[in-house]
């Protein structure tokens, strides 16, 4: 195999092949290739497309002499169109094939693949969903990206006005930086193609590979911090449409998703005011606004940038007391006209019109030099088991599955009280389960609740019954915790000696 030792520079784009399930957008540069004199070669519904426009292309079936067979299943898996894409312009026994073959060589190769992803959200039929498994597609653009020195492939739609400019300015001539780039999104295009296959077919099964593709990437303005970089993988416009305000930090995003999943638990009209990611105030009411102002009166002070959301519509009436605060994001399912209008003044407010509720089925988290993966905590309880010194009335029982609700979604250690469906006190984040009791009671008592009658929940056992001691000195008369301390009973005689009902759920509900 002899090498002619060419040196790697712009190649003119004298031929194109062009095979695309999307169409939109392609009509521009199909026209400027007709007007560089490019010879465009096409198959099924994109020749028909094309020639719709008036414009000359020549049928993949002419060059292979073989139609589209199998319903469509084979097109262009073909020597004659694998070698134009792959052969070596600078391998002159690459070039004695191509002539001996009278293999057509071919310049730029603009494909997609079928749409697997979207199909499998629309239906759950196999048979459908196989179909859109892309074989040749996804043959053609890996090859192409292969042969990058040569071909320049064009593997999205995404990239269209990117290939138009290039068209444009520099007059049908791709560099060898231009075809790098091209290739690079075109097998990243394919890997995240492979990886929704995958994801597919193990669901009933265990991969022993981590594989994860979110889409594409949105650079943001920093990470956690300014000094660190950072972007979001994904399709933000799938959960919500965005109202008002500036684009979406990265902190921003993180109380969004916490936001988002906490309100996810509630049927009836909720309010909720997240910070760093813990509940800082949450409360069920009749109403929107009601829920409003319990949720805000739960801790007012932390509540000042904070992330708003709430399962109900925003009403005039809840936007004029909501617009008393300052405050980061407001996400409601939707939006008054005129709450609107007046939550709009501020330019800087991010509103959000949640499509979705939202719920993650996995989580990830990387560690050390790997990734750790569980299912979501998606159980509030195993059961419900009445050990204290009497069953749980109707209205505790409320407050009960409340506050185990609330202590789920606080960090851990973790305790949670709560008062007529209604956050009054927290701790989060502790080393010790009786400094989260400690500081739950210390913010109630600071916005000036009435523990007497409250009930407690904790997102993990008791090893001791000095929680409960505590508890009860402070008025509260129910607890819900998960059991499971080998000490399980020093904790349930307390509250039977002491008049308190108790709950064990068996599921613990530890969050780091």
């Amino acid at each position: 195999m002899r090498l002619k030792f060419l040196v790697y520079m712009d190649r003119t784009i004298k031929s194109a092949l062009i095979s695309v399930f999307y169409k939109d957008g392609l009509e521009p540069i199909v026209r400027k290739l007709h007007e560089l004199n490019v010879h465009i070669y096409s198959t099924g519904g994109t020749q028909s497309f094309i020639e719709k426009l008036g414009i000359p292309c020549t049928a993949v079936e002419t060059v292979t002499s073989y139609p589209s067979i199998l319903g469509g299943r084979v097109k262009t898996l073909h020597p004659k169109v694998f070698g134009g894409i792959l052969a070596r312009r600078d391998f002159e026994d690459d070039e004695k094939h191509v002539k001996e073959y009278e293999i057509p060589l071919l310049d730029l190769v603009i494909v997609d693949l079928y749409p697997f992803e979207e199909t499998i959200k629309q239906t759950d039929e196999e048979k459908t969903i196989i179909e859109k498994i892309d074989i040749g597609g996804v043959s053609l653009i890996r090859a192409a990206g292969k042969n990058f020195k040569d071909v320049c492939i064009v593997a999205s739609r995404n990239q269209y006005a990117d290939l138009l400019e290039l068209l444009n300015t520099q007059h049908g001539a791709t560099s060898l930086e231009d075809r790098r780039a091209f290739a690079a999104a075109a097998f990243t295009e394919c890997a995240h193609y492979d990886v929704a296959i995958a994801e597919y077919f193990n669901r009933t099964s265990v991969s022993h590979n981590f594989q994860i593709s979110f889409g594409q990437r949105h650079p943001l303005r920093y990470g956690e911090n300014p000094h660190q970089g950072a972007s979001f993988y994904g399709d933000l416009d799938e959960l919500f449409e965005k109202l008002n305000g500036k684009e979406l930090s990265y902190n921003n995003l993180v109380d969004v998703d916490a936001a988002c999943q906490l309100i996810s638990e509630f049927n009836d009209p909720a309010f909720a005011v997240i910070k760093h990611t813990n509940v800082c105030g949450v409360a069920v009411r009749k109403n929107v606004t009601e829920a409003w102002t319990a949720a805000l009166a739960g801790d007012p002070e932390s509540a000042f940038g904070g992330v708003l959301i709430t399962n109900q519509p925003i009403t005039l009436e809840a936007a004029q007391k909501i617009n008393e605060l300052f405050f980061e994001i407001l996400i409601a399912p939707e939006f008054d006209e005129e709450a609107l209008t007046l939550l709009k003044s501020k330019k800087n407010r991010n509103l959000l019109r949640q499509k979705k509720t939202f719920y993650p089925k996995k989580e990830y988290k990387r560690i050390l030099n790997g990734v750790l993966a569980q299912d979501a905590d998606t159980e509030n309880y195993a059961s419900w088991t009445e050990v204290g010194a009497h069953e749980t009335t109707e209205a505790e029982k409320q407050d009960l599955q409340f506050a185990n609700i609330v202590c789920k979604h606080l960090k851990s250690n973790a305790i949670a009280l709560v008062k007529d469906q209604q956050l009054i006190g927290k701790g989060c984040g502790q080393t010790s389960r009786i400094d989260a009791l400690r500081n739950a009671i210390e913010k109630a008592k600071q916005f000036g609740f009435s523990l007497q009658g409250a009930a407690m929940a904790s997102d993990a056992f008791f090893p001791f019954n000095d929680c409960v001691t505590i508890a009860h000195e402070a008025g509260i008369t129910s607890v819900i915790q998960p059991g499971g301390s080998v000490r399980d009973n020093d904790s349930i005689q307390y509250c039977k000696d002491n008049g308190m009902a108790m709950v064990l759920t068996g599921t613990r509900h530890f969050k780091h």
